[in-house]
């Protein structure tokens, strides 16, 4: 006799479907497992000896349905993911909710452990999650019925930190809350102390909450890298801030069985690099595909390993190493210091950030300042009153899951929205000569321009955002103003 069951194996965060078949035969007693199967799998022989708990679930079930113990008519329509231990008990197993979806494309219903039932409520389908072997059988024989688990409960997203709390610095919120609007990458450069990391964590404050669709992304990525605990998801998006001393593997992904790195566990959210030119030159320059694509390539002989990474980069700076401050952090070697330091940023990595801008070191009069009494809660209405015009204006041409933004927008759909009038189409073609531009470079102002345009409903593209924008472009200090300074004469 031969029964077959449908399990999952994982390639990125997608669910491959594995067709188990068991048979039983007359002779010596002898378990034999056939195909190309990883250490996990030829072990799970002994686990069976063991206790009928193979490692793989599916295994156990058919051996079962073939010893009479369940029917195994029952088994069809059924698919099978988790790891048992020798007394029979089901344990937590990663990536749960991806086979939940792949088994609902198949029309199947997925048994699952208990400790999964409530991630894979979420991902959809029918779902009967056990707590052991024993109630299997016992679901399967009619005397105990198990019934579908209801989705973990949204956790409540934490206080996060205020704009109040900033002194100083409102140069510094303005250009924040651009790159909250429009989603654009953002690099601050400051002396320490002068709140660029306060900054960026404020940034998760000033975002819309995931949409359901996007929860459903992050929480798959968070359930392959082990990260959701007992289904609990939240819509607050991802801020990731890794240290500089991470490698390559850590940033981007990969090890042994090529796990997410940062950048996507980061999807749908932020990636924070504090002390930005101390990370290795070759992990930024391995963010530049991540950041044109939305995905991280994980490449390896046998395969090429996909994974979401869709993010918003925040980073921050000192000028120099020696810190670049007034007092104590003040440079003593001179410009060639800076040079040196900042060198370390390919130039083609900083083509890729839109916004950049140059934090003044925080005053005792800014300390002694009261707190703004304008916090995250305004800044956020205007944000999402400026993402929701830009939901209204891409949405029938989004294509992936992200909520439109115009970061994201392609070149052709930003040439039209963001077309400037005459002057500052002027001004914008000086400055493509001037700061020699790159295409990258002269659509990532348009981009910024609209999102400026947005905030403040001002309805078309004038001289005046453009003006804008150009002095959040990177160059050569005094070159974006020199620019604007002709244009205005004219």
């Amino acid at each position: 006799m031969v029964c077959r069951i449908t399990t999952f194996a994982f390639e990125s965060v997608e669910a491959q479907p594995v067709d188990v078949q068991v048979q039983l035969t007359g002779g010596q007693p002898n378990f034999s497992i056939v195909g190309l199967g990883d250490k996990a799998v030829a072990e799970s022989r002994e686990w069976v000896r063991a206790a009928l708990a193979a490692l793989g679930l599916a295994i156990a079930l058919s051996i079962l349905a073939i010893m009479g113990v369940i029917p195994s008519d029952l088994l069809e329509g059924h698919a099978a993911i988790g790891e048992l231990s020798l007394d029979g008990r089901l344990g937590e197993t990663l990536g749960v909710p991806p086979a939940a979806m792949a088994a609902e494309a198949m029309d199947l219903k997925l048994l699952c452990p208990a400790p999964c039932g409530a991630e894979d409520a979420w991902a959809g389908g029918s779902v009967l999650a056990a707590a052991s072997l024993i109630a299997l059988i016992n679901h399967f024989s009619g005397r105990a019925v198990i019934g579908s688990p209801p989705p973990g409960a949204l956790a409540e997203p934490p206080a996060g930190p205020d704009m109040r709390d900033v002194k100083g610095q409102e140069g510094a919120k303005r250009v924040l809350e651009i790159a909250a609007a429009g989603g654009h990458n953002l690099l601050f450069c400051g002396p320490p102390g002068s709140g660029t990391s306060m900054l960026a964590q404020r940034l998760p404050g000033l975002l819309p909450p995931l949409s359901a669709r996007e929860l459903l992304e992050v929480s798959q990525i968070q359930s392959i890298a082990g990260l959701l605990e007992r289904g609990r998801l939240s819509r607050t998006r991802p801020f990731r801030a890794p240290h500089h001393s991470a490698s390559m593997a850590a940033i981007v992904g990969g090890g042994i069985k090529a796990k997410p790195g940062e950048v996507s566990l980061a999807h749908h959210g932020i990636l924070f690099l504090d002390e930005l030119p101390e990370f290795p030159a070759h992990v930024l320059d391995s963010l530049r595909q991540p950041l044109e694509a939305g995905e991280a390539v994980v490449a390896r002989a046998n395969r090429h390993t996909r994974y979401p990474a869709r993010f918003q980069l925040v980073a921050a700076m000192n000028p120099c190493r020696c810190g670049g401050g007034p007092g104590a952090a003040a440079c003593t070697k001179g410009p060639r210091c800076a040079q040196t330091y900042q060198s370390r940023l390919s130039g083609s990595f900083l083509d890729r950030i839109d916004l950049y801008h140059d934090t003044p070191p925080v005053t005792a009069v800014d300390l002694a300042l009261p707190p703004s009494a304008e916090g995250a809660a305004e800044v956020k209405a205007r944000v999402l009153r400026a993402r929701d015009v830009q939901t209204e204006r891409f949405g029938e041409t989004e294509c992936d899951t992200r909520r439109p933004v115009n970061a994201d927008a392609p070149t052709g759909d930003i040439e039209r929205v963001a077309a400037p009038d005459a002057l500052g189409a002027a001004l914008l073609a000086a400055a493509a000569v001037k700061l020699q531009l790159t295409a990258r470079g002269y659509h990532r102002v348009l981009k910024v321009a609209r999102t400026i345009v947005d905030l403040d409903g001002a309805g078309g593209v004038r001289r005046l955002h453009i003006a804008q924008a150009l002095t959040y472009r990177r160059c050569a200090p005094g070159q974006a103003e020199g620019v604007q300074a002709g244009a205005l004469a004219r």
